[in-house]
């Protein structure tokens, strides 16, 4: 039995090395060049297709950096399919086992669809990359669980709703997100395309707010609250762009008295410093909070809030003129 927990312990440890991208010092300019000058191939050879993004680079992380971006760059999220399963889904959501199944069983249709019209889901991005990686000698796996966004899994984890990627480069794992790297649908359910460099290679810490899987050992984090019901904030796609990770308070729904001082704080991953507000939408209209005792450490931001009245206030954290976090601030009276 101690040697099964040695083992055990040895596996989840090698996992867990990963906690932050070892490849800052990288030029990915090559890589990504690549994938410009392929742009028009077609997925009718993903063998082909493999090799020529990755025959001319001599690392494995080069290597997925010119499929990764190819994928975003040439793939269209299809709003109205992504519609549909999100009800076939429904159905499911009270049987893990059977959507893993079903998810199985979708991302090979999903391919054939691709094949066709370069369209398909998250479930088809973490398929394709997948599939190009096997070809490139890279391991990489498909991670299903939960998506959150301001519409979905907002306060409790109710759907499983996202897929997404695990790829193993220098005997690490690492997360990455092709979907919501690609672009994003606009209210007419039009596909924006804008590459998103936060989701390629992310920060476990950043990455694991706004992606749950099922396996909880896919966090990479030693800590898994918040599977267990401390639900961290809303992150957004300007949160990954500014590679920031909103730290305190750590969970969304925050329970205060009137008068209470509520300290937030957000760290850069790249040691930046952003200036910091905090704001409430009222009817389209943007209140700014009076915040103080703003602080700045090598990234790290820190800052105070006194709420003075009792109710329930969503507001917003910004970093710059960019909404990094939501949190909905519960005041009662004293």
């Amino acid at each position: 039995m101690k040697n099964i927990y040695f083992l055990f312990t040895l596996f989840f440890s090698s996992i867990l090395t990963a906690q932050i991208s070892d490849f800052n010092s990288t030029n990915f300019t090559i890589a990504d060049n690549i994938a410009k000058l392929n742009e028009r191939e077609n997925l009718n050879n993903l063998p082909i297709l493999s090799y020529k993004l990755t025959n001319k680079l001599n690392t494995d992380v080069e290597k997925f950096r010119a499929i990764f971006y190819w994928v975003c760059d040439n793939i269209k999220a299809d709003d109205h399919q992504n519609t549909k399963i999100k009800n076939s889904r429904k159905k499911l959501q009270n049987d893990s086992l059977a959507y893993i199944e079903w998810n199985r069983q979708f991302g090979k249709k999903a391919l054939k669809e691709l094949l066709k019209y370069k369209k398909t889901t998250c479930s088809g991005y973490a398929y394709l990359l997948k599939e190009l990686c096997f070809f490139a000698n890279i391991e990489c796996k498909i991670i299903n669980g939960y998506g959150r966004t301001i519409d979905e899994n907002v306060e409790s984890l109710d759907l499983a709703n996202h897929s997404w990627n695990a790829v193993k480069l220098d005997n690490k794992w690492y997360l990455c997100d092709a979907t919501w790297a690609s672009g994003y649908s606009d209210s007419k359910s039009n596909f924006i395309k804008e590459y998103n460099n936060g989701y390629f290679l992310s920060d476990p810490n950043l990455f694991a707010k706004n992606h749950i899987p099922f396996e909880k050992k896919w966090l990479l984090l030693n800590d898994a609250t918040q599977i267990n019901g401390n639900i961290p904030p809303i992150v957004y796609g300007e949160t990954f762009k500014l590679n920031i990770n909103p730290i305190t308070p750590d969970k969304m729904v925050v329970n205060c008295k009137e008068g209470d001082v509520v300290t937030f704080s957000f760290k850069n991953l790249n040691n930046k410093n952003y200036n910091p507000s905090l704001v409430e939408l009222i009817r389209e209209k943007e209140i700014l909070y009076d915040i103080y005792n703003i602080q700045h450490n090598n990234g790290l931001t820190t800052f105070k809030y006194r709420f003075p009245k009792n109710g329930n206030f969503d507001v917003h954290l910004k970093a710059e003129n960019y909404i990094i976090a939501t949190y909905i601030i519960k005041v009662e009276n004293n």
